[in-house]
């Protein structure tokens, strides 16, 4: 009934009504074109993801491989370096999926592992291809947008990698005519390996007090056993 007696009123009621509902929209419109936008980090992530979940089952095969050869010392090396391959593909499925981004599904079916031999040859091959070549561009794209979770991961899975042609350079020159004397030199000593759980990071011996890669406290590496 009131409203029927103060038409003005009720149609003021109305149109402040609608300028506020406007306004709160125009105002998401805003927030939602001041988003970041991420594009080209999704992308490198995704193929950054796909590369680590391929290179970790490759390297899985190898070490099988390797225990087959009676090469445990050389299957615990390619263990080792698969399990840091693995926490590079985690880090960087939870940053897709910090962005709201299905993560793809990456075909293995076409990996294989040869001998041993080969297998070393085409492992110290992609490190030193991945570390010189494809890292650095991967961090040059990703660097405009300026993701900061995004930027970190790639560089600790750029360090680890360093570390990984460090623990295969002697197998560089050693898989031509030498490869028996590398057989017998690594079957000489024990072999030792830990993984950072946050980095990837892949050592011999446990730092003296933290992570020398992303500097995270002792226990955040795990000793990997042997095949």
């Amino acid at each position: 009934m009131q409203c029927s007696r103060h038409p003005l009123a009720a149609t003021t009621l109305i149109l402040a009504a609608l300028f506020a509902i406007t306004g709160n929209i125009s105002t998401l419109q805003t927030e939602e074109s001041l988003k970041p936008d991420y594009t080209e980090t999704i992308a490198v992530l995704q193929m950054l993801y796909g590369n680590e979940v391929r290179a970790g089952y490759r390297y899985q095969l190898y070490s099988d491989r390797a225990k087959a050869d009676g090469h445990i010392n050389i299957a615990h090396m390619f263990k080792a370096i698969a399990a840091s391959e693995a926490v590079h593909a985690k880090n960087f499925k939870r940053i897709l999926q910090s962005l709201n981004t299905e993560v793809h599904e990456i075909d293995l079916s076409s990996i294989k592992a040869s001998g041993t031999k080969d297998n070393l040859k085409y492992a110290t091959h992609v490190e030193l291809s991945e570390i010189d070549n494809e890292y650095p561009r991967y961090i040059q794209r990703v660097g405009v947008e300026s993701h900061a979770q995004a930027v970190e991961y790639i560089n600790y899975a750029w360090e680890a990698e360093r570390q990984h042609r460090e623990l295969i350079k002697e197998i560089q020159s050693g898989t031509g005519f030498f490869f028996s004397v590398l057989l017998d030199r690594f079957r000489e000593k024990e072999s030792v390996y830990y993984v950072n759980q946050n980095c990837g990071a892949t050592v011999h011996e446990l730092p003296v007090d933290a992570c020398p890669i992303c500097h995270k406290p002792l226990d955040t590496y795990m000793e990997i056993p042997k095949p």
